[in-house]
C-alpha cells in the first residue's frame, strides 16, 4: 500500500470512529506502528486530525471529547492492567465512589466480586456492570443523562453527592499532567468530578499512557489531592509519557504502574502474570514536613515478600 492510499485509509477510521490507536491502525493498514506514526505526523501537519499519546482523534484541540463508542476502542489491553491493579486497592466492606469513564467501567466489573462493598457513582455503565453483584450495594447520583459518556451530570447529580463521606474515590479523566492534574474536556463532567473528590478521604486516579501529558479544558482534580495514579508502562520511545510520570512522582502523587511479564507494549495476559510496580514518593507532598531517611524504588510482583536481602537493606537505611 502506497503512503497516500495508508493516509487516506488512517484519516477515514479516525472520521468514522473520532479516535484510532495507533495499534489498531497498524493492523489495518497492515504495516508497523512507527510507519503509521509517522503517517499520522503527516496528516496533522496538514490539520486532518490530531495526535495523541498512542493515537489519533478527530482535530478540535482543548474543547473535543470522543464519544464512549470511540474511547472504548483506545487502549484496551492498558486500561484492562490498570483495572486489575486498581480493584486490588478495595478492601472489603468498604464505601467508595467511582466516576465515570471506560477504565472505570472495568474497574467496576471486577468490584463485583468484593463483598460488602458500597459503590457510590453517577455512571450508568458502572451501575449496570455491578448490578447482578448480591453483595454490593449501588448509590447512584441524581441528575441529567448525559448521552456521550452515559453519566449523570448537573446541579441534580452534585447536590445528591453533599454531606457523603467515603474512603477513596476512583476517576479517570482526559488527561493528565503534573501541572494541572486531572482534566476533562466537558465542564458538566468536569463539576460532578470535583464534587466526587470532595466525598472521598484518597483519590485514585485511573490513566492509560496516552493520557499523561495531554491537557484539556476543565481541570477536574489539582495534583496535590491526586493520592495515586494507576496507569501502564508507557512505551520505550514515549518519553514525554515518562518525563510527566516522573514530575507527578515529584509532587507527591504514589504512582503504581501495571505491566505485562513477557509481554511487551502492554499486551494483555493472565492475571497472575499481572506485575505491579510502585514508585514511592521521591519527595514530600506540598504542605508536608518531609520524614527522615531517603526514598526507596522498589519493583516487586503482586503477593511476592520483599527479598531478604532487600529487607536488610531497608532496615539499615532506617537505622541510619
Amino acid at each position: 500500500m502506497f503512503a497516500a492510499e495508508r493516509r487516506q485509509l488512517i484519516l477515514e477510521m479516525v472520521r468514522a470512529n473520532g479516535a484510532v490507536s495507533l495499534r489498531e491502525l497498524a493492523r489495518v493498514v497492515q504495516t508497523s506502528e512507527v510507519t503509521v506514526r509517522r503517517d499520522v505526523r503527516a496528516l496533522e501537519a496538514e490539520g486532518l486530525l490530531d495526535r495523541r499519546h498512542g493515537g489519533a482523534v478527530l482535530p478540535g484541540g482543548f474543547t473535543r471529547e470522543s464519544g464512549f463508542p470511540q474511547k472504548s476502542h483506545l487502549a484496551t489491553a492498558e486500561k484492562t492492567a490498570i483495572a486489575d491493579l486498581a480493584a486490588g486497592l478495595v478492601e472489603e466492606g468498604e464505601a467508595i465512589v467511582v466516576g465515570a469513564g471506560t477504565t472505570t467501567q472495568e474497574l467496576a466489573r471486577r468490584l463485583a466480586r468484593v463483598p460488602g462493598l458500597t459503590v457510590v457513582t453517577n455512571s450508568l455503565l458502572v451501575a449496570q456492570a455491578l448490578a447482578h453483584a448480591n453483595r454490593v450495594e449501588v448509590v447512584m447520583t441524581g441528575g441529567t443523562l448525559r448521552g456521550s459518556n452515559y453519566a449523570l451530570v448537573g446541579s441534580g447529580a452534585e447536590q445528591s453527592l453533599q454531606g457523603l463521606r467515603v474512603s477513596r474515590a476512583f476517576l479517570s479523566g482526559s488527561g493528565l499532567t503534573a501541572e494541572r492534574g486531572l482534566s476533562t474536556s466537558n465542564m458538566l463532567s468536569a463539576s460532578v468530578d470535583r464534587a466526587l473528590v470532595q466525598a472521598a478521604a484518597e483519590v485514585v486516579v485511573l490513566a492509560d499512557h496516552t493520557k499523561l501529558g495531554t491537557d484539556t479544558m476543565f481541570q477536574t482534580v489539582p495534583t496535590d489531592l491526586i493520592t495515586r495514579l494507576v496507569t501502564d508502562e508507557p512505551p520505550a520511545h514515549d518519553d514525554r509519557a515518562a518525563t510527566e510520570l516522573q514530575a507527578l512522582a515529584d509532587q507527591g502523587v504514589q504512582i503504581t504502574v501495571a505491566g505485562a511479564s513477557g509481554a511487551p507494549g502492554g499486551d494483555q495476559v493472565p492475571a497472575r502474570q499481572q506485575q505491579r510496580r510502585d514508585v514511592p514518593l521521591p519527595g514530600p507532598r506540598r504542605g508536608q514536613v518531609p520524614s527522615p531517611g531517603p526514598a526507596l524504588r522498589t519493583a516487586t510482583a503482586l503477593g511476592d515478600p520483599i527479598p531478604g536481602a532487600e529487607r536488610a537493606r531497608v532496615a539499615d537505611l532506617r537505622r541510619r
